[in-house]
């Protein structure tokens, strides 16, 4: 059976760091992947579903700041926890700015370090979950047929049936009938709804009325 504890992945080159943290994550319940090298991380595909990353800023062979831009887009579910021997002020803008939930110093308290985990764990539960609701979108629009999403398009941008006919050279009867089927396929209870979906997918949403 799949384990679906969230993840908690460590990359720090200091061994004695890993080793204190693997079993303290683990006897609170999630789930610990450890790294000595930001490429092995990198080299890593993350499997699906909630985690986070506990990172050093020092590391070998990439920085840690440098890391956090690198997967900025490949792994925006995957909230970071800085960790580091030393810090400054500038160092702490820049990684708070780029989306880091917390910058924490060595030697650092275990429940402040828990503490900070657990909001990095809820943070990506929500991302993960608005992630897999935009898949979910994106995969009943494309169950649309190319008349329909003309409509869709034309629909929500302000115009009425009658207007959707003119544009695509069609009946007001044929225009509502697609109408009907694309708020069925994009389970749209409302235009509202539809209007709704059809900014989260990117689509233009003003328009003549």
């Amino acid at each position: 059976m799949a384990d679906t504890r969230p993840l908690v992945a460590i990359v720090d080159d200091d061994v004695s760091i890993r080793e204190a943290l693997e079993p303290l994550l683990e006897l609170s319940g999630w789930r610990v992947r450890s790294f000595e090298y930001a490429t092995a991380f990198l080299d890593w595909t993350a499997p699906e579903g909630p985690g986070c990353l506990l990172l050093d800023v020092s590391l070998p062979d990439l920085n840690g700041l440098d890391l956090q831009a690198r997967i900025a887009d490949e792994r925006p579910e995957m909230p970071i926890i800085f960790l580091t021997g030393y810090g400054d002020v500038p160092m702490t803008v820049r990684a708070m700015k780029a989306g880091a939930v917390e910058f924490l110093t060595k030697p650092f308290d275990d429940e402040v370090l828990l503490a900070a985990v657990e909001r990095a764990i809820e943070r990506s539960e929500q991302l993960t979950a608005q992630r897999s609701g935009h898949r979910a979108l994106q995969a009943r629009y494309a169950l649309l047929s190319r008349r329909e999403r003309e409509v869709m398009h034309l629909i929500v941008a302000g115009l009425l049936n009658k207007q959707v006919g003119g544009e695509l050279g069609i009946s007001e009867i044929t225009v509502k009938a697609h109408r009907g089927r694309l708020m069925d396929k994009m389970e749209a209870a409302s235009f509202a709804d539809l209007v709704k979906m059809s900014e989260k997918l990117g689509l233009e949403t003003t328009g003549r009325r």
